[in-house]
């Protein structure tokens, strides 16, 4: 998945996002600082959404089920590994990744998962703080491999 992807799914989603919290394309094209002509272009599919738009979107309706349904239970955390190309410091704490996540790898007191929809990498540790996301999957796993020789002495 890349921004191009994102884009695309979010293109096509906002206008079942925007039936989904009740809003007018009026309502939703102030919430998002667009026009209303430029929401209506998104909608009907004449233009994608800028990757501006598609970044307020997701943070805007981060609890959107439509949103969550096409970018697993954080879309956040999607859009920001997209951004930075990979996360790598410990960040919040997450809920253990029982729904939207497969298991790749355990070491130690870390765990690699795989979401199922987006596809992108991510470590957490023994108490579900993530430490580490990134669409490359070779990278996660040479950085679980970096943290479970590093954390051994914890």
């Amino acid at each position: 998945m890349n921004q191009t992807d994102v884009i695309n799914l979010i293109s096509n989603k906002l206008k079942l996002i925007r039936i989904e919290y009740d809003y007018t394309q009026d309502k939703m094209a102030e919430i998002l600082g667009v026009s209303k002509k430029t929401l209506v272009q998104i909608e009907k599919g004449r233009n994608p959404a800028s990757w501006t738009v598609t970044v307020a979107a997701s943070a805007l309706f981060r609890e959107s089920e439509i949103l969550t349904s096409v970018l697993g239970a954080d879309p956040l955390e999607v859009i920001e590994t997209l951004a930075h190309e990979k996360i790598d410091s410990p960040k919040d704490k997450t809920m253990g990744g029982k729904v939207w996540w497969k298991g790749v790898k355990v070491m130690g007191k870390f765990r690699l998962q795989q979401n199922v929809i987006s596809q992108h990498y991510r470590i957490l540790d023994d108490l579900d703080f993530r430490w580490y996301s990134s669409f490359n999957g070779e990278d996660a796993l040479q950085k679980i491999n970096e943290l479970s020789k590093d954390k051994k002495g914890d």
